[in-house]
């Protein structure tokens, strides 16, 4: 009787499940299917304005949309059911596919095989040789106590930004419009300190190498050119077009600078007697593993993507305590409650700095520097009722959800107050874990994240206990670029306490 009720209840459930064709999503023309909604001009789709579009897609068909028809491209489905996005992740396998970047793939896999053969890192890469990558690194990546090992490097990096800003700040206290890339010069020195244990001197007055500077250019090359390469007529694959030349010349600025330092870190952890506690990144992935050569590859992976993303999330977070001054006080009040007068950061603060960081979540539902994140599916999964074929990209509209008032009561509004407690506004009850991901989720989730964050707010809290930030021009806003960050000059007043 059971098994006839469990056999019937599979039926009715197999019954219920659409077919993929019954998908809603915008209608595919002839010949070049829905690519042409990318094309300038002609198209409505604009790759700077992807936060617009996914919206639009979702005000016009739902929780569930299908984009088919690209050009060397597999469909992409976009889910905006934080349930949905759950029950994908929780049934995770061993080895989940991200929706393939086919650019960095031909860079890593044919271009460059010599470098990356047998360790071609965790980006734009997946199966065996990603997993066995991950599997080598991730324990030293995302213990959260080793992450801790380098607050007091990252302070001084930070330290050395604030010094940056009292020399280039005017007599009104303002910065110069282009502050953003003294933001990536800070990331830059932090990344370098923390993985290989160099200082760069990216934020010195005089002496700051011009090859950092190259490096940044190039790092900003690379993600500017990803968005016309994968979601624009693939030419690239069939001739070297301008915008692939240019691609390619970045990443071997990343490629030849990152293995310039590593090797140097590599060569003076030979001869260096440090304690355990003292080692950078690298040394501590030589020390377990012995391999220089995945050591390099993790120190590329690392430059490529840790340095736009948290440049940008600091920029987007000043902005938006500039906007929302009375939020402002309330942070200045906790950071003289609970760091020195001198303002050096310690372990036992980071816990305590708890409005800090619900300032960090809060910018980061409203506007996460990437705004989705995706599956390649290996198997053919029933999502939103319908039949996903084997090979579809599903992408997970993460800025969409958080930013709706299913998930986010009051969404439109700047409420840090949401990410503390439970039960009210100011304690409010508990939030959908799958609403906001800003670094993903899994076992594909943002493997420098507990860096990520450390620099994140340690960098805040001392630029926030030091000034009062403020912004007096027209009101930003937001696009991609390629991460989403404001629009315009950060021409930020920095007025000591």
């Amino acid at each position: 009787m059971l098994r006839r009720t469990m056999e019937t209840l599979a039926a009715e459930v197999s019954r219920s499940v659409r077919p993929y064709a019954e998908m809603p999503g915008p209608t595919p023309i002839p010949l070049l299917g829905n690519t042409w909604r990318f094309i300038p001009f002609i198209g409505d789709f604009k790759i700077h304005e992807v936060d617009k579009v996914s919206r639009r897609l979702h005000e016009e068909y739902g929780d569930i949309v299908k984009v088919e028809g690209l050009l060397n491209r597999p469909d992409m489905v976009f889910v905006y059911d934080a349930d949905e996005i759950e029950r994908i992740f929780r049934q995770e396998e061993k080895m989940p596919h991200r929706p393939m970047m086919p650019s960095l793939h031909a860079y890593k896999h044919c271009l460059k095989r010599d470098v990356f053969a047998g360790n071609p890192g965790v980006i734009a890469v997946h199966g065996e040789g990603w997993y066995n990558f991950r599997s080598k690194v991730q324990q030293v990546m995302l213990q959260p106590r080793t992450a801790r090992m380098y607050i007091g490097t990252i302070d001084e990096a930070s330290q050395a930004l604030l010094d940056r800003i009292e020399r280039i700040k005017d007599g009104a206290n303002e910065v110069p419009g282009n502050f953003l890339n003294e933001l990536h010069k800070w990331a830059l020195e932090s990344i370098a300190r923390v993985a290989l244990d160099v200082r760069l001197g990216c934020l010195d007055e005089e002496d700051a190498p011009p090859e950092t500077q190259r490096l940044i250019n190039a790092v900003l090359q690379f993600f500017k050119n990803v968005g016309p390469l994968e979601l624009k007529i693939p030419w690239w694959k069939y001739f070297p077009t301008p915008t692939w030349r240019q691609y390619i010349n970045a990443l071997d600025v990343i490629l030849s600078t990152t293995s310039k330092y590593t090797n140097i870190a590599l060569e003076r952890a030979k001869l260096s007697g440090k304690a355990k506690d003292e080692l950078s990144l690298l040394e501590r992935v030589l020390q377990i593993e012995g391999n220089t050569q995945l050591a390099t590859i993790l120190a590329f992976d690392l430059f490529l993507v840790g340095i736009d993303t948290t440049s940008n999330s600091v920029a987007s977070i000043l902005y938006q305590m500039a906007q929302h001054p009375d939020k402002q006080d309330l942070l200045y009040e906790e950071l003289k409650r609970v760091l020195p007068a001198d303002g050096h950061v310690e372990t036992g603060h980071i816990d305590q700095l708890k409005y800090l960081k619900a300032c960090v979540r809060e910018t980061q539902r409203m506007y996460p520097v990437v705004i989705g994140n995706g599956r390649c599916m290996t198997n053919d999964t029933v999502i939103g009722g319908y039949q996903v074929p084997k090979g579809v990209h599903v992408v997970f509209q993460h800025y969409v959800i958080s930013n709706t008032e299913r998930y986010f009561p009051r969404s439109s509004e700047f409420l840090p107050e949401r990410w503390i407690g439970s039960g009210t506004l100011e304690a409010p009850a508990p939030r959908h874990a799958f609403a906001s991901l800003p670094f993903g989720y899994g076992r594909r989730m943002c493997l420098g994240r507990r860096f990520a964050d450390l620099e994140i707010i340690i960098v805040l809290s001392k630029i926030f206990q030091r000034y009062r930030v403020e912004y007096h021009h027209e009101k930003l806003e937001y696009y991609i670029d390629p991460m989403y960050t404001p629009r315009g000059p950060l021409k930020f007043r920095f007025v000591e306490r």
